[in-house]
């Protein structure tokens, strides 16, 4: 018999498997908030649930209606905010913003303009270093970073952008002391599971090529 751990995760054993027809595939990744130029200087803050790392580049997914899209076709400069799981209300403030004006109009029915995104999510606007986008002040990771590639997916529907990381601010409370390395004992990433919002449970291991101290289990 298949048993199911606190968690809810089967532990393991083998399962019966059902063919299903999910509306979206977001099986767990990281939200991320992307500050991006808008045309008349201003900026835009926007949730994203679609990132992932290459090295020192980032690649990201995001609506082709969205004023992101918009930004970063012409002004490639961004940074990408990695909240905390405990501000996910604040994402969530942002989850019904648009910062484009006319509303596009598969957006209408959902959507509403807000021209100053970081107010409305309650978050603080912080200068970056080498990129005009401000980082969020309150997010324990921001990465200033520059759109090296800009495309639609073969659908057409999203823009796909390589990014190139620049430069890399860190609470200082989660960096391993006398290094360059992110603590992930203090460090959790807000987790976007399927249209809700998860943190990371307690280590149960650890990859060979880990840097950063073992935790006891």
């Amino acid at each position: 018999m298949n048993t199911a751990t606190p968690g809810g995760v089967l532990n393991g054993t083998s399962a019966d498997h059902v063919t299903i027809t999910p509306s979206i595939l977001y099986f767990g990744t990281p939200v991320v908030l992307l500050s991006t130029e808008n045309a008349d200087g201003s900026f835009n803050l926007a949730p994203m649930s679609s990132a992932w790392a290459l090295g020192q580049i980032l690649v990201l997914g995001v609506g082709v209606e969205g004023q992101t899209a918009h930004n970063l076709r012409s002004r490639p400069d961004l940074v990408v905010n990695l909240p905390a799981p405990a501000q996910w209300p604040a994402v969530e403030r942002l989850a019904p913003l648009t910062g484009r004006n006319p509303i596009p109009v598969g957006k209408r029915n959902t959507f509403r303009f807000e021209p100053d995104k970081f107010a409305a999510a309650g978050l603080r606007p912080e200068p970056s270093e080498l990129v005009r986008p401000p980082r969020v002040a309150e997010c324990p990771i921001q990465l200033e970073a520059h759109a090296a590639q800009v495309r639609t997916d073969v659908t057409g529907t999203f823009l796909i952008i390589e990014a190139q990381v620049l430069k890399v601010h860190a609470d200082a409370r989660i960096v391993v002391p006398g290094s360059q390395h992110i603590d992930p004992a203090k460090w959790s990433p807000l987790i976007y599971n399927f249209r809700h919002y998860y943190g990371l449970g307690p280590e149960i291991g650890h990859s060979f090529r880990s840097q950063t101290p073992r935790r006891n289990h």
